[in-house]
């Protein structure tokens, strides 16, 4: 029941959700995820924390930069987030954040700056 709950609470919070899925897209470091959702990296970083913390994020090193990723081996986690994707269009700023983060170059080029 724990992780039952500890999904939903996740997925409740707006930042928290739009990060998940974000992440089920393609991975981001936080000032990616901070230019896309347009919320301090602070925060960005906070919320990555508690993703961390529930085991729901992977992370890569990659130079001075950490990436995450949404892990797929939870499967209600997974479902739940499919179910989102496939009806993104129902969600209007779901579909801007996913527009937004399209063009990566430029987001990783203007990255940290």
């Amino acid at each position: 029941m724990n992780e039952l709950t500890n999904i939903y609470k996740m997925l409740s919070d707006e930042t928290r959700l739009r990060i998940i899925v974000l992440l089920a897209q393609k991975e981001l470091c936080v000032c990616e995820l901070s230019d896309v959702l347009e919320v301090s990296q602070p925060s960005i970083s906070k919320n990555l924390s508690k993703l961390r913390d529930l085991d729901f994020v992977t992370t890569e090193r990659k130079e001075k930069f950490i990436f995450y990723n949404l892990k797929t081996d939870n499967p209600l986690l997974k479902r739940t987030v499919q179910d989102i994707l496939e009806n993104i269009e129902d969600f209007p700023q779901l579909v801007l954040d996913k527009n937004k983060h399209v063009d990566r170059k430029f987001l990783f080029d203007n990255c940290c700056n």
